[in-house]
């Protein structure tokens, strides 16, 4: 739906990036799209004007992302468009953003620094699970450098600093490159004493460090890749170890070591792990070390998301105000990391099939406001949280079939229960979550049995829902016939009504147990049954041929 869609553009320093994202409440959302322009206002920093050619440059990158989001049918109100450190040094900034508004039709939002740190820290929340921590987030970029500090969501101290790796890389700071790295490190080393930063780092103190910027990745990535020990180049030593997203201050320390040597093998080398970002890397290892010891940085957990994230979160809590959740696209992604460490692309499509027809049950039985007396009061017991735990078990309802067939369910159960794999859910609703895949299909779970007493009367009637649900869904999605895209899921005084149209060709789901019309048609009758035993109605499901095609 289009009022779901919400796109950000960051036009940064070093580059221009683009993402459109689908919303669900209580507050995840999946990319749809991202896009990166290498548009580098940074070259123009020298001169504190934006360069006729870097305006026309940007005036295009825009106008192709313009085009992109009117593609994808993103609603003008969804659309946010921000500008950082280079246009906020511009002298010329007033003329190039109506320059912008007047070719584009985008108004564009010039952070301050601390916004800028503030957004940065939002969007790491959105893919770690660090809600409930203290937490010092670092980004470095192309002109400056955002530091913020935040609990739950709330920023208790931000600053941003006039040190970014462009900006850096530009400066006249020695002929040789050790001269240059020496100058670099005592430079930056000055500009962060005299700020007061490291006296405030200290009064609010932090629990753990984290980064939201691509040169933080880039050094992760090398740390991961061995580009210190040389093993970079041997990609298959590497390709079955498992990325931490983390790295030390030693580790830091070898990376940048590595990266100062002179010399024309290692810069080509350089060039040849760091791409793009090969010319600036120097420079924002040597700020990023200097930050570590300043600060007494001992490790760095690294976040995939950064600022664009941050300012998609920022909307999303604007638009949906009580109803987001800023902990939940953290807490779903470790959902979806933990499906993707036990499933293959097969299985993990399979999951998310099943996961599609849930959430339509679902939300076709949330649009029912009543029922009739003997039934259960949808509208007391269905949020959008339970949505999120019935998601969640459809994903990772078969994460047990990597151990074998047999009783795969009992296995899924138990490593979820077992492993702490997901994070920002309570031990209850963790347990529901398994329940949930532990009886998605054959024994039915009995809610007078003692591994359900810590469980009031609402949360068993709760599991018996989306038990009913679940069940439902995967045994439709075994017929492997049907089309679920085309699905409608209606109430009435005679029951429940679900039409499903026939798919032109069956589907073919390998690894995937497959009934015979016969076996679909007793499994779809034992499911009704149970089914109309939770909502006390019947339930009618019809399989409708396709329409015929015509000539």
């Amino acid at each position: 739906m289009a009022n779901n869609l919400f796109a950000a553009i960051d036009m940064g320093t070093n580059a221009f990036k683009l993402l459109i994202v689908q919303a669900h409440l209580p507050g995840k959302f999946i990319p749809l799209l991202t896009v990166k322009d290498p548009v580098v206002l940074g070259h123009d920093s020298p001169s504190s004007t934006i360069s006729t050619h870097s305006q026309n440059l940007s005036i295009n990158s825009l106008q192709n992302f313009n085009k992109l989001i009117q593609t994808h049918n993103v609603p003008p109100l969804h659309t946010r468009c921000v500008a950082t450190s280079a246009v906020r040094e511009a002298r010329n900034k007033a003329e190039f953003i109506d320059s912008v508004a007047e070719t584009t039709g985008f108004r564009v939002e010039v952070l301050s620094g601390e916004e800028e740190a503030r957004f940065s820290y939002l969007g790491a929340l959105q893919f770690l699970p660090v809600f409930d921590h203290l937490v010092l987030n670092v980004d470095i970029g192309g002109g400056s450098t955002e530091f913020a500090i935040g609990l739950r969501g709330k920023v208790e101290f931000c600053s941003s600093l006039k040190l970014g790796h462009v900006t850096l890389t530009q400066q006249n700071f020695g002929d040789e490159e050790a001269e240059r790295a020496s100058n670099t490190r005592e430079y930056v080393r000055n500009v962060i004493k005299e700020s007061g930063l490291i006296e405030k780092v200290k009064n609010f103190g932090f629990e753990i460090a984290l980064g939201s910027s691509g040169t933080i990745r880039a050094i992760e990535k090398a740390v991961s890749k061995g580009y210190a020990l040389d093993f970079a180049e041997n990609e298959a030593l590497f390709s079955e170890c498992r990325r931490d997203r983390s790295f030390s201050r030693d580790e830091l320390k070898n990376v940048v070591e590595r990266l100062c040597k002179g010399g024309e093998g290692q810069k080509v080398k350089r060039d040849g792990f760091f791409k793009r970002r090969s010319e600036s890397i120097v420079a924002g290892g040597i700020l990023l070390d200097e930050i570590f010891d300043l600060l007494g940085i001992k490790e760095m957990l690294v976040s995939g998301y950064g600022l664009r994230e941050g300012v998609i979160a920022d909307s999303l809590a604007k638009v949906f105000d009580d109803g987001y959740d800023l902990n939940a696209n953290a807490r779903f992604r470790s959902v979806l990391q933990l499906a993707a460490r036990f499933n293959g692309k097969t299985k993990t499509t399979s999951a998310a099939a099943i996961a599609s027809i849930a959430t339509e049950i679902f939300e076709g039985l949330s649009k029912c406001k009543e029922l009739d007396n003997n039934g259960v009061n949808l509208t007391v017991h269905l949020n959008d949280k339970d949505l999120e735990y019935l998601e969640a078990a459809c994903l990772l309802h078969n994460i047990g079939l990597s151990t074998g067939k047999k009783g795969y369910q009992k296995k899924s159960y138990h490593i979820i229960m077992n492993g702490n794999h997901l994070h920002g859910y309570s031990a209850e609703e963790v347990k529901l979550i398994a329940l949930l895949t532990r009886h998605h299909r054959k024994k039915l779970p009995k809610f007078d049995d003692d591994s359900l007493k810590e469980f009031g009367e609402e949360a068993k009637q709760k599991l018996k829902v989306l038990c009913a649900i679940i069940r439902l869904s995967v045994v439709l999605h075994w017929n492997g016939c049907m089309n679920y895209r085309e699905m409608d899921f209606s109430h009435s005084r005679e029951g429940f009504k679900l039409i499903i149209r026939e798919a032109r060709v069956q589907n073919q789901l390998p690894g995937v147990e497959q009934f015979t019309a016969d076996q679909f048609a007793a499994e779809l009758r034992h499911e009704s049954e149970y089914f109309k035993k939770v909502f006390k109605q019947e339930l009618f499901v019809k399989v409708e041929a396709p329409p015929s095609c015509s000539n």
